[in-house]
Parts: C-alpha cells; structure tokens; sequence
C-alpha cells in the first residue's frame, strides 16, 4: 500500500477532504522522523508499535572483489517492532 492509497482510503472512511488528509499524514510522517533523526527519541503508538533508534558498532568488513578492509563508522538506524496486539491480530 502507498502513501496516496491510505490518504485515499482515509478519505473515503472519514468524508474529511484529501488535502487535508494529506497534510495530516504528511505531518505524522515527519514528526516520527524528526523525533528518531534529530532528537533521537524513541515513538511509541500503543497497539501499533514503536519506531526506534538502534546504535550500530563500529565494525570491519571486507570488499572481496578487491581484497581490501574497509571501516564502517558506528551509526545510528531507525527500527520498528511492531506491538504483541498487532502481531496476534496478523495470525
């Protein structure tokens, strides 16, 4: 599913206009991910999920190709795991 396909299917649930469902998503959107990027802080949607910051190590790894090591930089990656209601409801 799209972006455009859930403001669709929003709208039609709603009766609110498309424009404005599309601002709204759109905001929702950017706040998860200012509040990872940026703030690095963790979102929590109760019977969603929750977005998470996870820390990866530096580490080494190697480009067989060229026979060469390579040093990837410890970094920060947005995450989700999804909530145990949200799991249950998917068996």
């Amino acid at each position: 599913m799209t972006k455009a396909e859930i403001i669709n299917k929003i709208t039609q649930e709603t009766g609110i206009n498309k424009r404005e469902v599309g601002i709204v998503v759109e905001a929702f959107m950017e706040e998860i991910r200012v509040s990872l990027a940026e703030n690095k802080e963790n979102v929590y949607l109760r019977g969603f999920g929750t977005f998470q910051v996870k820390h990866r190590a530096q580490k080494t790894a190697r480009n067989i190709s060229k026979n060469t090591t390579l040093i990837i930089d410890a970094h920060d990656i947005p995450a989700f795991k999804p909530a145990d209601s949200f799991i249950a409801k998917m068996q």
